[in-house]
């Protein structure tokens, strides 16, 4: 589990008057079906802040779920990309042991102090690779962050391992130093 998460859960009684289990055994009891309705039932009917009301929603709806692991369901259909995948993974956790890998729904989110890299299975034959680099100039390679938007500053599309390479390994070992 995400440090950060487990911070959010750990600070729950104190903030919100309720653990996590507390919450979700009353979310369980009123049957709310919407995620957006969930949330806005835990802010509006016991103040709970959005953060935390989005939290307990979205562990609740996880209890809720057969378990799946999210990489596995990413690269369903695009097998080929694994190799790429694991390659970069490989790479970011040999930066330091303060690294953490945070697989979502469509995206996997390597972060220091804070996301530093950001890795998405963007078609059946290219990976989004997306970074957070301060005053990076763009490139034939280096491309603005395009799809990622806000998240990222830059952008590299990678369709074969032998692109992970040291000139892309210079840019994620710079936006890991930048991200303390």
């Amino acid at each position: 589990m995400d440090k950060a998460l487990q911070t959010m859960i750990d600070n729950m009684p104190e903030k919100t008057g309720k653990s996590l289990n507390e919450w979700k055994g009353l979310l369980k009891t009123k049957g709310i079906q919407k995620h957006s309705e969930a949330v806005n039932y835990l802010k509006k009917e016991h103040g709970v802040t959005h953060g935390f009301a989005n939290t307990i929603v979205s562990l609740s709806k996880q209890d809720d779920a057969a378990p799946v692991d999210l990489v596995e369901a990413q690269y369903k259909g695009k097998e080929n990309l694994k190799p790429i995948y694991e390659a970069l993974i490989a790479f970011a956790s040999s930066l330091g042991n303060d690294v953490t890998i945070t697989p979502k729904k469509t995206t996997v989110s390597v972060i220091r102090k804070r996301q530093f890299i950001l890795i998405k299975p963007a078609t059946k034959t290219r990976i989004d690779l997306g970074f957070k680099l301060k005053d990076k100039q763009v490139g034939s390679r280096l491309e603005v962050s395009g799809p990622f938007g806000t998240m990222c500053t830059h952008r590299v599309q990678l369709t074969d391992t032998s692109q992970v390479d040291s000139e892309l390994k210079g840019w994620i070992t710079e936006a890991y130093e930048q991200s303390v």
